[in-house]
């Protein structure tokens, strides 16, 4: 019996997970829940995931949420190199996919960019918004200054050293949902090549199609960013 993804191509955090099944060609099947539409948020999906979030990995009569545990899952199931065995390697994955997932992604995602482009993480009034935006902003600067000059400043090719792990596919998904605020990497060009080098990745255009339509689609809308 193949698994089955449940997830999205426009989601931030199913994208990875779908980079890494079409890189390592496993036997997933995609359950398309359509964020659009409010899916995830009513049954029969809203039953498999209370949390009502992509994605959802099913195998067999196992069931696993949250992108990061799903990506580990996978690599671990195949014996993939990008979740090394060494205690050390693989501690240095955790902790990066773990800042990824918590200060950055909360001032990056869910005050900068999702706040000005679904209507469910609106703020009440537009003034309240867009305070949580500029919030937001001046937050993911610092964050951003972060990773271009500690975790990649040290000439890295990835985020984790050398060596491609599950940390970059996550860190790309998340980062690369920048692009539907445009934001400008032009200020942090070891992101900027970093980002590049992943979309390198044979998977990349397949997996992020629906992505890049849709921010084209939001090009000129989303009034607060980084330029």
């Amino acid at each position: 019996m193949s698994m089955k993804l449940h997830a999205h191509k426009v989601s931030t955090t199913s994208r990875p997970v779908l980079m890494f099944i079409a890189d390592n060609k496993i036997d997933a099947e995609l359950v398309v829940v359509d964020l659009m539409t409010g899916e995830h948020v009513k049954e029969p999906y809203s039953k498999l995931n209370p949390s009502k979030q992509v994605p959802l990995l099913v195998d067999g009569d196992f069931m696993l949420t949250e992108s990061s545990a799903i990506l580990k899952y996978l690599a671990d199931k195949i014996g993939s190199p990008a979740y090394p065995k060494d205690l050390k390697k693989r501690a240095k994955v955790n902790e990066m996919m773990d800042w990824l997932n918590t200060g950055f992604y909360r001032e990056w995602g869910y005050h900068l960019i999702y706040p000005q482009i679904y209507p469910h993480h609106k703020r009440p009034t537009e003034e309240s918004n867009r305070i949580t935006a500029e919030w937001g902003k001046t937050q993911s600067e610092f964050w951003l200054g972060v990773l271009n000059d500690h975790w990649l400043g040290k000439g890295n090719k990835y985020l984790c050293g050398d060596d491609l792990t599950i940390a970059d596919y996550f860190g790309a998904g998340i980062v690369t949902a920048g692009e539907l605020a445009h934001v400008n990497f032009g200020k942090y060009p070891n992101i900027k090549k970093w980002i590049d080098r992943v979309k390198a990745f044979p998977c990349w255009a397949q997996v992020n199609d629906v992505h890049n339509g849709y921010a084209a689609s939001l090009k000129g809308k989303v009034p607060v960013t980084i330029s």
